[in-house]
């Protein structure tokens, strides 16, 4: 009998899916849920840092503070921390905008051996450009639909 036979086919496929260990699903979203919101309430911690100490508004301390968050994921990226705790954490480290800080930083760090441009220049936004293009066509849109919204209903 033939590999690519149908009554083969489905049997090995029964095969796998039995052997396959179970995912865990449930302890996965449990640990992105916390590490995510232990990032969150960090960023929150250094934007009532700028609010408080250097009298920000709520709406201004809002760059400095995704600075600071960008500067500590590179900082830990580059120390070899980052990567522990995102393979803890999944996507509770890949969602904020420190996972964007990683995927640009681990690049960079990756193919620093080939030259700063053609190493670093060209691989460091393989990984995090089509997030840059996905967020300003994405922007785009929702723009043009609000603004269409207002036209029409005033």
């Amino acid at each position: 009998m033939s590999v690519s036979s149908g009554s083969s086919r489905k049997s090995y496929t029964a095969l796998v899916d039995t052997m396959r260990p179970a995912k865990p699903v449930l302890r996965n979203v449990l640990r992105a849920f916390w590490v995510g919101g232990v990032v969150c309430f960090i960023g929150e911690c250094v934007e009532e840092f700028f609010v408080h100490a250097f009298h920000f508004s709520e709406k201004t301390a809002g760059n400095p503070t995704v600075a600071i968050m960008i500067l500590l994921a590179v900082i830990l990226t580059g120390f070899g921390v980052y990567d522990k705790i995102s393979q803890y954490a999944g996507a509770g480290t890949a969602v904020p905008v420190t996972g964007f800080a990683n995927s640009i930083a681990s690049a960079a760090l990756e193919h620093k051996t080939e030259g700063y441009v053609v190493g670093v220049g060209t691989n460091m936004f393989k990984i995090a450009g089509p997030v840059i293009v996905f967020g300003v066509v994405a922007a785009f849109v929702v723009s043009f639909v609000v603004y269409a919204y207002i036209r029409l209903h005033g």
